[in-house]
């Protein structure tokens, strides 16, 4: 065996680092058109630890302009406003009701504030 170098061991001079990858070729013309997504969180929701979206079945509340599989975004952190749009538990069960004044029956419990509505077309 023949020795060709000795002494200590050199550190490598060129080690592969994880980085972004570089564009090679030609640059894709639909690159142009890359938009970024719409988040409705993002844009429909104040308060994520209080909101809560929920699916309307039925349509018994159309004179409210809530219809059948429409989503409500309701957020539970809002202070109730006059003529606000709220969903209220009366005797046990959801009910959506528009607030005209401060509510006089002890049975109804307001649970939040409509904010938005998502009518499916």
């Amino acid at each position: 065996m023949e020795i060709i170098k000795h002494g200590k061991i050199e550190k490598v001079d060129h080690r592969h680092a994880p980085e972004v990858s570089k564009q090679t070729g030609f640059p894709s013309p639909a690159t142009h058109y890359l938009e970024p997504t719409i988040n409705l969180h993002q844009e429909l929701v104040l308060n994520s630890d209080a909101t809560f979206f929920i699916r309307v079945k039925g349509r018994q509340f159309l004179n409210l302009h809530v219809d059948h599989n429409d989503v409500l975004i309701v957020d539970r952190s809002l202070p109730v406003k006059r003529n606000t749009l709220i969903l209220a538990i009366i005797d046990g069960e959801f009910e959506l009701i528009r607030l005209q004044d401060e509510p006089r029956d002890s049975s109804i419990s307001i649970w939040g504030t409509v904010t938005y509505i998502i009518h499916r077309t």
